[in-house]
């Protein structure tokens, strides 16, 4: 694959929204508003959604599932009424903070993954057809899906990466794993650089990696709705203005 097709690649999830709104912006004004109010409730919907699709994963993959935490906001009260596992409230807006992969990096994926099947069906194809359309509360309802992955870049994405890391040689100790993996980046770090072990270097540049890791996976999924999307009639969105020169 040519150097330009790459970075058309790693700019899709980009020109898909960005394009999208566009044609959402071509419908006037309010369309802006309609956006928003789209992209407000697709949150709230897809929050619960994500972390229930975790404990999904984890326990159709042979894990256990203890406690899930879900704001609430996003109807986190409701729900630990109807499910033992959930509890209202926690730091995030929702959270796995509770689960048993037996020991299993298998599991552990699995867990981390589960909510994204969203984004490959129909996350993507859904962001395409509400643009094409014009449909400005759709096109945003759509974005949480669609773009998950790049919303988790510090969260699921960075996890998934850490326990790929932490299966390779120079990350394999007991003590790697433990500063490297986790679904904040940011505590990663801090706890990296409370860390008593020594030398650090090779902790940071696992980090490093882990990171790097998520993003190329974040692009690979998404990249992979588009193809699934294109497959259903939603191919890349074009320009407007070529749209319009075409036309």
């Amino acid at each position: 694959m040519s150097s330009g097709l790459w970075q058309q690649a790693a700019l899709l999830p980009l020109t898909d929204a960005w394009r999208g709104l566009e044609r959402c912006l071509g419908r006037g004004a309010p369309a802006l508003a309609w956006v928003g109010a789209g992209l407000l409730a697709g949150w709230w919907v897809y929050v619960p959604a994500h972390e229930l699709l975790h404990a999904g994963a984890c326990r159709l993959a042979g894990g256990e599932v203890r406690r899930l935490e879900i704001a609430p906001l996003y109807g986190g009260a409701a729900l630990a009424r109807l499910l033992p596992f959930v509890a209202a409230g926690g730091g995030y807006a929702g959270r796995l903070s509770g689960f048993d992969t037996r020991g299993s990096d298998l599991v552990y994926l699995a867990t981390d993954l589960g909510p994204y099947l969203l984004t490959l069906v129909p996350g993507v194809w859904w962001l395409r057809r509400a643009a094409r359309a014009g449909r400005a509360f759709a096109f945003g309802a759509s974005l949480p899906v669609a773009l998950a992955p790049f919303l988790s870049l510090t969260g699921d994405a960075y996890e998934i990466g850490s326990v790929l890391v932490t299966r390779l040689p120079p990350w394999t100790g007991p003590v790697a794993r433990q500063l490297l993996r986790g679904d904040d980046l940011w505590l990663r770090l801090a706890a990296i650089a409370a860390a008593a072990e020594r030398p650090l270097w090779p902790i940071w540049l696992g980090a490093l990696l882990a990171a790097a890791a998520g993003l190329a996976w974040a692009l690979l999924t998404y990249g992979a709705g588009a193809g699934l999307a294109a497959l259903a009639g939603q191919p890349t969105l074009e320009p407007v203005s070529r749209q319009v020169m075409s036309s």
